[in-house]
């Protein structure tokens, strides 16, 4: 296991690099002109030229790529166009917030998914099950923008029991946090109904059964462990995707997370901060898909098999005596 997690931590290595590089170059042919922006729209082409290279972006694509990720090695991300202060210290304050708000929903949306899709698998064709495939439904297929906009219009205006903005107390965490939350629920409650549904009709759940062991202890033990195999393999790509659509939500609710910051970085064009939270975002959910491998094979004793076979070495076969010298003596 240990030799799998190194091996998996080097290939983040070349991973960063290329989305670094894929995000230079589409910096480079995005239209717009980071100098002008920060010299203003009443500078001369002079002054404008001053601050482009002060900003040293006359410099070679290759160059500018080659840079960042010596300073990135190094703990710098450069300094910010627009706040003129470093990249890094501006992402570490801003991390907490989204992070919070990723790791809320997903943790919500676990705890709304999982028991929804086992009700649902384990009533098949009844109401309750029509009743959790209709609110995964409803779920899934609205928007995250406009789900968050329907809840300030209603719990924050008509009613008023949650601010419109900002996250002074915990109330004001409610509204994001549901609006990324019950979309993800939906997603793992019709998986972990298929899954279950699939796992309940395997010949070890029958055997269990016949020989009385109580349905309660098949559920959780034969049946629910078995099933969560492919829900938490999702749940990564979930957490990751939760990263994405703090956006959305720190945008309409004026939160203070990395979204906002990679928002208002991309409309001033300004370089340093979007390579910076780019390879930030990237390398944690890189770490979280690590970390969901891992609890993969704690959950799947096949998996662990596989790491244990590979921590193995070959004993060396000891040489078979020839007929020559089996015929001595």
């Amino acid at each position: 296991m240990i030799k799998y997690i190194i091996k998996r931590l080097l290939l983040m290595i070349p991973i960063l690099l290329c989305i670094i590089l894929i995000v230079t170059i589409l910096m480079e042919i995005t239209p717009g002109d980071p100098a002008r922006i920060v010299a203003g729209t009443n500078a001369t082409e002079e002054e404008v030229a001053k601050v482009r290279a002060d900003l040293k972006l006359d410099d070679p694509l290759m160059v500018r790529y080659a840079r960042f990720v010596i300073g990135s090695v190094q703990g710098d991300f450069g300094t910010s166009f627009i706040t003129k202060t470093p990249v890094f210290r501006d992402i570490m304050i801003r991390v907490p917030y989204t992070t919070l708000m990723a790791v809320l929903s997903v943790a919500i949306a676990i705890c709304i998914g999982i028991p929804l899709g086992i009700v649902a698998a384990t009533n098949q064709n009844t109401w309750k099950d029509y009743l959790a495939i209709l609110f995964s439904l409803i779920c899934s297929s609205m928007p995250a923008f406009w789900f968050a906009l329907m809840l300030v219009q209603w719990f924050a205006v008509k009613i008023r029991i949650f601010p419109v903005q900002g996250i002074q107390t915990w109330v004001g965490w409610v509204l994001p946090v549901v609006s990324l939350a019950l979309g993800y629920s939906a997603s793992i409650a019709r998986l972990t109904r298929s899954s279950t549904l699939e796992v309940i009709r395997q010949d070890y759940i029958t055997t269990a059964r016949a020989k009385g062991v109580k349905e309660s202890t098949v559920l959780y033990r034969h049946v629910l462990k078995n099933s969560l195999i492919p829900v938490v393999t999702s749940v990564g790509g979930l957490f990751g995707h939760a990263l994405g659509g703090a956006l959305i939500a720190e945008t309409i609710f004026s939160i203070p997370g990395l979204g906002t910051y990679s928002i208002t970085a991309l409309t001033n064009r300004d370089y340093p901060a979007i390579q910076g939270s780019m390879l930030y975002l990237s390398a944690l959910f890189s770490i979280v898909i690590l970390l969901i491998d891992i609890i993969y094979a704690l959950i799947d004793p096949r998996i662990r098999s596989q790491y244990s076979k590979g921590k193995k070495t070959k004993k060396e076969k000891k040489p078979e005596p020839s007929l020559a010298a089996a015929t001595e003596g």
